[in-house]
């Protein structure tokens, strides 16, 4: 048997949350399996909590250079893996974002078949053989089927293997622009590509259960069960797994305070969610609408969330927090308010409606830049 705690400092580790590692940036990609990028500062803010000495202009490169893409893969939202991993998870999840997609009402109005969009991929595909615009790829729409239809590049976008291109910004990607992911590679079943995923997930998020896997994935448990049962799997408990010998830290090691981003996918990977945030503060921190506040990193559960604000970072704490917590989170706060200065000081300000709301708030203080 594992224990809760145990548990909590096994994702900790595997998630370089721990301590900061020295890994370059698509390493540290690869390792974590994505970074989810629905909002696009996200993704540095992951690596800049995990990484040491972490530079953004090394992701940046990456982005430019298509070591790392962005694409639409796991639970149907955009996340940054790095470009040797996108076939593979692209191949894995593909019926879900199929069923996501050309189930909806949105597409079904468009009139068009998904026979017929199965049909057109490959012109689509020829076409995004380098960066197309939105606009350009609506014309080419039009053109093969007709009218404004909306609702078919809503599903598209999702369904067919592309990337976003960086745009430069202080966060690489600007007005959204497509190229198709690289053709001629040679993918696995789609068995063995779920197979891949399972592990990479578990290395990733492990130990966890069949619905945690399905949570990170949006895949049937059907799916997974098939997929587990054909691997060599260590059960930490009758309903865990794990690959095994992966490394299992003591309970009692210490964890550093954090300041994660929105979307962290540590705060997203389960179904339980408990072996880091506390159920009583789950709905403040995960918002009926799907946005994860920023949150705050104490002893290795989140404790609270934070925002910049003009002269630092707002960290509000769900329960009282002794002096030397606020002493390691203002030695944080100083240094991601540094490292937004350049790029982003006001990080996530267009969700500042949620502070406006009640918050369980027993403490908040303003960490000076």
């Amino acid at each position: 048997m594992i224990s809760a705690r145990a548990l909590n400092r096994a994702t900790l580790a595997r998630q370089m949350l721990l301590e900061r590692e020295p890994a370059p940036v698509e390493d540290a990609v690869r390792r974590l399996v994505g970074l989810q990028a629905q909002a696009p500062g996200s993704p540095y803010l992951a690596l800049w909590n995990r990484i040491l000495n972490f530079e953004p202009a090394a992701f940046d490169e990456a982005f430019a250079t298509g070591m790392v893409v962005k694409a639409t893969l796991m639970r149907i939202t955009l996340h940054a893996v790095h470009r040797d991993d996108h076939p593979m998870l692209h191949n894995a999840v593909l019926r879900v974002l199929r069923a996501a997609r050309l189930g909806d009402a949105r597409f079904i109005r468009s009139g068009v078949s998904i026979a017929e969009v199965d049909a057109f991929l490959p012109e689509l595909l020829a076409f995004a053989d380098r960066p197309r615009t939105v606009p350009e790829i609506s014309q080419l729409l039009a053109e093969r089927f007709g009218g404004d239809r909306p609702g078919l590049w809503w599903a598209l976008r999702t369904v067919a293997p592309l990337h976003h291109v960086p745009t430069g910004g202080p966060w690489s990607f600007g007005e959204r622009s497509f190229i198709a992911a690289p053709a001629g590679l040679t993918l696995a079943s789609r068995d063995e590509s779920v197979r891949t995923l399972v592990r990479r997930y578990l290395a990733a998020f492990g130990p966890a259960t069949i619905a945690d896997m399905s949570q990170f994935t949006l895949l049937p448990r059907t799916t997974l069960r098939e997929a587990v049962r054909t691997l060599e799997l260590a059960q930490p408990t009758p309903q865990m797994y794990d690959l095994p010998g992966a490394p299992l830290p003591p309970e009692d090691v210490p964890a550093p305070p954090r300041l994660l981003p929105m979307w962290d996918n540590v705060l997203l990977a389960y179904a339980d969610r408990a072996r880091l945030i506390p159920p009583e503060y789950r709905k403040a921190v995960i918002r009926m609408n799907g946005d994860v506040l920023p949150a705050v990193l104490v002893d290795g559960y989140v404790a609270g969330v934070w925002r910049a604000v003009p002269n630092g970072i707002e960290a509000t704490a769900f329960h009282p927090l002794p002096a030397a917590t606020w002493d390691a989170l203002a030695a944080e706060a100083a240094a991601l308010s540094a490292f937004l200065a350049s790029r982003d000081p006001l990080v996530y300000a267009r969700y500042a409606h949620w502070w406006a709301k009640p918050l369980p708030a027993a403490q908040t203080r303003l960490l000076p830049s």
